[in-house]
């Protein structure tokens, strides 16, 4: 007479003992993973951080590159700078001043003002000629923000 056997399939994780009981993972295995996936994050964080500064570096950047393009514009169409950032908004050149991402705030923009207006018609005022970023620090590159 033959015995069939019935072999149920068993999952992965469980292991059999002499006896037939079963257990989960051992101690030793838990440790294993445990070292490894504290590994893999020690790795990761900083690089993770970094790719967060650079981010706001970069929107640092473009805002300080479409608000100085935006100037441009305001000199070229008016013949005359701005006279403050919110002049570009009222104008219908910006829609709304940019946030700086490392101050966290659109009122700590640096604006520099035109230098030589002697020759101009004392009619108009001085105006906005540049901006720079507010934020202290340097950046990943050991530039200041203040020179960006």
């Amino acid at each position: 007479m033959m015995y069939i056997q019935n072999h149920k399939k068993k999952h992965w994780t469980e292991h059999t003992t002499m006896n037939g009981k079963q257990k989960g993972f051992t101690l030793l295995e838990l440790l294993v993973v445990m070292a490894i996936i504290s590994i893999l994050v020690s790795i990761g964080l900083p690089q993770y951080k970094n790719a967060q500064r650079k981010a706001k570096e970069a929107v640092l950047k473009e805002n300080l590159f479409r608000m100085r393009d935006v100037i441009d514009q305001y000199h070229a169409d008016k013949g005359y700078y701005p006279e403050s950032l919110e002049t570009l908004t009222d104008d219908g050149y910006l829609r709304s001043v940019p946030v700086d991402p490392v101050t966290k705030t659109s009122t700590s923009w640096i604006i520099v003002f035109e230098e030589d207006v002697s020759d101009r018609d004392p009619n108009i005022p001085i105006g906005v000629y540049d901006v720079k970023s507010g934020a202290s620090g340097t950046s990943i590159d050991g530039i200041p923000y203040s020179e960006f």
